[in-house]
């Protein structure tokens, strides 16, 4: 692959180290590429490892607004990571555990604004996907999500895919969401942030009865932990410096979000740690050779108000 000689830099300062990732094309590479649309620039990659960035995490290497001064992202790890693949199989073993990290992954860029990453079968869980992303203006990234499997591994009777977006130490770590506890109705504004990681750290929504079981392999997980607090719209969102990241879903129906507050490490330089903003995706009783997805729209812009956050999950879901 040719690869254009401007230079781009990301200042980071991560999991306890100050430094740069630094991309010896402005464009792509081996393994990555950089997407432009409207206010937004995103450095899509697979699991190897380029300069500062880690192997092992994929998705959204970098997302930048025009307006802002930094990836919003932990610059050596990612953002809309996909991280684990979950059947109740014991998960002591971390390249079973972080099974997507490991297997290998294939990037195709197919436009200025579009990429994909297409995973053959995994060896554990025998789990092929493809994972589009797509930059629409003026501030939005899509990722369209598909997979199938390939054999029937899933005696527990469920599939369970988890999304990891390590957040690069925003002063306040908190998700907010329309929801509340358990036996409130009405869709309060929730502030949620668990005090401890893998600790009270997913929250399901009010419908979601569904029962995960699991091996007795005495391993703690974000996504074993549960909250009281259950969401009513499938939406959340954040802030970062003066930004709002806005994560909206296109179906309440096996997403859960999930929330560490110091998944991402520790920015050395600013005192504090990267907190892990996270989602997952359950399939109830699935099938070998079927395919099943859904769709997430994110939205980086400016640090606007709730009733602006509600209008963009309105405008989308009329577009839908």
């Amino acid at each position: 692959m040719k690869m254009k000689t401007k230079t781009i830099s990301i200042a980071c300062a991560a999991l306890g180290a100050v430094g740069c990732l630094s991309l010896a094309a402005e464009e792509e590479g081996p393994g990555w590429t950089t997407l432009r649309v409207g206010e937004l620039t995103a450095v899509v990659g697979d699991n190897s490892a380029e300069g500062g960035h880690r192997a092992g995490y994929n998705g959204v290497w970098s997302l930048r607004h025009s307006t802002g001064a930094r990836s919003v992202f932990v610059p050596t790890v990612a953002g809309l990571n996909l991280e684990h693949i979950v059947t109740g199989s014991p998960l002591a073993d971390n390249e079973v555990f972080f099974e997507p990290r490991h297997a290998p992954m294939e990037l195709r860029k197919i436009s200025e604004s579009e990429a994909e990453l297409h995973q053959p079968p995994t060896p554990v869980s025998h789990v092929e996907s493809w994972t589009r992303f797509r930059l629409v203006a003026p501030h939005y990234l899509e990722m369209d999500f598909r997979c199938v499997a390939h054999r029937p591994v899933f005696e527990r009777g469920y599939l369970a895919l988890f999304w990891a977006s390590y957040m690069d130490a925003p002063e306040d770590k908190s998700l907010h969401f329309l929801g509340g506890l358990e036996d409130q109705r009405g869709g309060l504004w929730t502030q949620f942030c668990p005090q401890w990681h893998n600790d009270q750290s997913t929250v399901r929504h009010r419908d979601d009865r569904f029962e995960m079981t699991f091996a007795d392999d005495g391993r703690d997980t974000l996504f074993k932990s549960f909250s009281r607090f259950r969401f009513d719209e499938p939406f959340f969102y954040g802030h970062i410096d003066e930004l709002t990241w806005v994560v909206m879903f296109d179906r309440s129906e096996g997403i859960r979000f999930t929330q560490s507050p110091s998944g991402g490490g520790v920015n050395a330089e600013r005192l504090t740690t990267n907190p892990a903003w996270d989602f997952q995706f359950i399939v109830e009783k699935p099938e070998v050779g079927k395919e099943y997805g859904f769709r997430v729209r994110t939205a980086l812009r400016p640090r606007c108000s709730r009733e602006e956050v509600i209008e963009e999950f309105r405008k989308w879901r009329e577009l839908r």
